[in-house]
This record gives C-alpha cells, structure tokens and sequence, in this order.
C-alpha cells in the first residue's frame, strides 16, 4: 500500500519573541505523526541535549538532526564551525525535502542562522520555491525575514507579555530544554 501524504504542502513560520516556536512545530509534527506521516525536523545552532530528543524516539517516523555547538552563536562573531554546520544542516534539508522519504520537514532556528549569517536567505527561498508539493515545510526562530514572512502560507508571531526570567526562573529541563 502506498504511503499517504499530504495533499497540499504548505510553508508554515513560527518566529517572534515569544516563547514556543519550536515547541509548535514539535507539535505539528507529533500530530502528522499521528496519521503515519515520516517527518524531520533539522535544528540549526543547537548542539546540546534538549528533551525532545529523547522523546522522539519512541515516536515511529520522527526524526530530529542536530546541526550545531553546544554553544550560544553570538551574532556577529560567527566562528567557521558554525557555518559549516549550518552548511550542513542546510544540504541535509535540501537533500530530506527532495528525497521523497519526509511529509514534513521542520528547520528549526533557520530564521535565526539566517538573521545571523550562517546561511544566505536566498537558499532559503530557493528551498521554499523548490518544495515539492506534497512536502509541509516549517521554518522556526526569531527574525524571520519578511521575504520568507512573504513566500510563507501562515505566519506566527510569538509575542512575549511575560516570561518568567524576568523574575529571576531561569532555563529549566524539561520545559526550556
């Protein structure tokens, strides 16, 4: 029996300030995983153990692939191994969206590995026009840029009102790792 895939694969953004962007698609994924499709998500810029690393694994079809130090990439003091590995990450999404094998392809962080300079918006674009119909792509982080903001079919903007480092709770395992 053939595989089922999406009729109509479409280009989801989930940026701002706000807390949850790669937690939303996290979602997204876990709910087309949930109807048997295969989905990747590529995240650029993170190199260290983040929870849902783990729990992917007891997910069939879900796939996450770290590009990334574990190290914070300070804009504008980007070292040569940072832009390898978002090179990488960047021909492993072209070669994940082409290949026919992933329904759903999330590049986690690439608003802001592009914000930053790791990778030129141009390829980015170029992946968007290339996507093959059947492929649901989401593109996360802060900054996106308003021509991918543009070429996009839905946009999210997470808007911080409160976040609890404000009051001195910092980053916590299992909820921001």
């Amino acid at each position: 029996m053939a595989r089922i895939r999406f009729e109509k694969g479409t280009v989801q953004v989930f940026t701002g300030n706000g807390k949850g962007k790669t937690t939303a698609a996290l979602g997204c994924g876990l709910r087309a995983a949930g109807h048997g499709f295969k989905i990747l998500m590529i995240q650029f810029m993170k190199g260290r153990r983040y929870g849902e690393l783990d729990a992917v694994k007891n997910v069939p079809g879900f796939d996450i692939l770290q590009f990334g130090r574990d190290s914070f990439v300070k804009k504008g003091n980007l070292c040569t191994e940072d832009i390898e590995l978002a090179r990488r990450g960047l021909d492993k999404a072209h070669e994940a969206i082409s290949s026919g094998a992933y329904d759903m392809v999330i590049l986690d962080e690439v608003n802001v590995a592009v914000d930053h300079g790791l990778l030129p918006l141009e390829e980015i674009l170029e992946l968007i026009r290339e996507k093959p119909n059947h492929v649901e792509l989401i593109l996360t982080g802060r900054y996106a840029h308003k021509r991918i903001r543009d070429a996009a079919h839905l946009v999210t903007e997470m808007v911080e009102t409160k976040h609890h480092f404000a009051a001195g709770i910092g980053a916590r395992e299992g909820i921001e790792y």
